[in-house]
């Protein structure tokens, strides 16, 4: 008998958001999915699969929290509440592009942003953000007043409708969301001058018990696989790589902020986690 046979079936249920046209999390689960194939040897077998529910972000909050809630791991931009509420994988899944922001703009306000050279500029603009997003801190630390808008699409149309100025996303999220939504939104463009940067590192996490801890090390072990067999750069391309490009980072303006809420457990000295798309290294 294999040693694996006595191994029991690893379940994961990861949430299905309720934000209508949502792409946004394709890449992770599939980063996910391939750091448990990458572990069948060590830990057995599995089964992924996406909650039958939709789940706005508080919703995944509460049912990741409760011993028998929906889901039992789930990504997202660190917090510290999070990292105290939750149990932490400490590698950046999406490797630090999530910190590397373009803006969403209204097409007409492109002149004004064009004349925005430094952070002091850009405090005479207002920032929309989805509420409670870990981005908020780090906006309203540097000065830059930010409006909140209850659910992620619906941050598309308080930008339209003159709410706030520009909605900060990510360097992949921006052209896709755009593209997606170009025709529901005409009055919207991508920024052409600016990149904002704060380090915002993006974590799998699961429940602070004993299958959570055994989740924990076998995502980390799967990850640091996938980090060193370049299965991880191979999606990372797949699902990024055009979007980095099309976007031509390093002819942009660059903006850095702080972020004052970073743990000192925050893996920033193992560069081989972290991406420059600046540089391409």
């Amino acid at each position: 008998m294999s040693a694996n046979y006595c191994l029991a079936l690893t379940q994961l249920t990861y949430p299905l958001t309720s934000e209508g046209v949502d792409s946004r999390y394709d890449y992770d689960w599939a980063v996910l999915r391939t750091a448990m194939e990458k572990t069948r040897p060590a830990y057995g077998s599995y089964r992924l699969h996406q909650s039958d529910v939709a789940m706005s972000p508080q919703r995944v909050l509460q049912e990741a929290g409760a011993p028998q809630g929906r889901i039992n791991v789930f990504v997202r931009a660190t917090s510290p509440e999070l990292e105290q509420r939750f149990l932490p994988i400490r590698l950046p899944v999406d490797r630090g592009l999530l910190g590397y922001r373009l803006l969403l703009i209204r097409a007409d306000d492109q002149a004004r942003f064009a004349r925005v050279r430094t952070l002091d500029d850009l405090r005479h603009l207002r920032a929309g953000l989805g509420k409670g997003w870990a981005d908020v801190n780090i906006f309203e630390a540097a000065g830059v007043e930010v409006v909140e808008g209850s659910n992620y699409e619906g941050l598309f149309g308080m930008l339209e409708a003159q709410r706030f100025d520009f909605y900060s996303r990510s360097a992949d999220e921006a052209l896709r969301e755009f593209d997606e939504r170009r025709a529901s939104h005409p009055a919207l463009t991508i920024e052409s001058t600016l990149l904002l940067h704060y380090p915002l590192p993006r974590y799998f996490f699961v429940r602070r018990d004993a299958e959570g801890k055994r989740l924990a090390r076998r995502i980390a072990a799967g990850m640091e696989i996938m980090l060193k067999d370049g299965s991880l750069e191979t999606l990372f391309q797949q699902h990024k790589g055009r979007l980095i490009k099309k976007t031509a980072l390093f002819k942009r303006r660059l903006i850095k902020l702080p972020n004052p809420d970073l743990s000192p457990q925050t893996p920033l000295a193992r560069s081989e986690w972290w991406i420059n798309p600046l540089t391409g290294q």
